[in-house]
């Protein structure tokens, strides 16, 4: 497995831009994204590269506060054309940007771990899951690295409650209920509701006794699935209460 450190994540964001750019490229930006209903290909891609010149902008800067993006001026390309170039400069802006930070050193963002480390873990699964929006629009089969997808899943488990803009996330308790996230390439991770929150952890033991299993083939399925952009492969268990966490565990 991947040891995921600050420059590791960087290049590998770097890398992942490179992949959406290259699915983007040459094609029409009017296509509809149908896993970010409301988008077309132009919206996602320019949101996805705001994204990335947003938050190396602040990690360039070490920021100690949240910047406005809307009061940004990130050249967005006038023809669709030209939105692929545009994407892969703003992975340059990013990488030198995240290099150029100690890991450790304070930029601001919206959890408790106020570090540069956080952006590149950040901007690597953003990116991952809007190539992934991207190629399902285009027809394409979204693939994703098992040590990308490992670190992914683990990410969105830790960014839950952090996400207060959706006050959902703070019904995401229980009395010991159980979900058993698991892939047929070995991966699994197990969810416990508490009244206190929920808690995770990751095991490859053989699968506990959970209230509801979920399984899939990959670990790159299951993490796009735990972002809603795939239904479950299979599920086992207590599907009423498999409804209720992902109404509610979402991003």
């Amino acid at each position: 497995m991947t040891e995921w450190t600050h420059l590791r994540r960087t290049e590998a964001a770097s890398a992942q831009i490179g992949r959406m750019a290259e699915a983007v490229r040459g094609r029409d930006g009017a296509t509809p994204v149908p896993t970010c209903p409301g988008w077309d290909l132009r919206e996602l891609v320019e949101h996805t590269g705001a994204i990335h010149r947003w938050a190396a902008a602040m990690v360039r800067d070490g920021a100690r506060r949240r910047y406005d993006r809307a009061a940004m001026d990130l050249g967005f390309p006038e023809d669709f054309a030209g939105h692929a170039d545009w994407l892969e400069a703003g992975a340059v802006q990013l990488a030198e940007a995240l290099k150029g930070r100690d890991p450790d050193d304070e930029v601001w963002n919206w959890t408790g771990d106020r570090s540069a480390r956080f952006w590149s873990r950040r901007q690597l699964h953003e990116t991952v899951v809007h190539r992934a929006d991207a190629e399902i629009a285009l027809g394409i089969a979204p693939q994703v690295d098992e040590d990308v997808a490992a670190d992914g899943v683990g990410e969105f488990f830790d960014l839950l409650p952090h996400t207060r803009w959706r006050p959902q996330i703070a019904e995401l308790r229980g009395d010991g209920e159980t979900i058993s996230w698991r892939t047929e390439t070995g991966g699994a991770w197990l969810v416990r509701l508490t009244p206190e929150g929920f808690t995770y952890e990751r095991s490859d033991v053989p699968a506990v006794t959970a209230d509801v299993t979920v399984r899939a083939e990959t670990t790159g399925e299951l993490m796009l699935t735990l972002w809603g952009r795939r239904e479950p492969g299979a599920a086992e268990g207590d599907a009423a209460l498999l409804d209720w966490w992902r109404e509610r565990a979402k991003i």
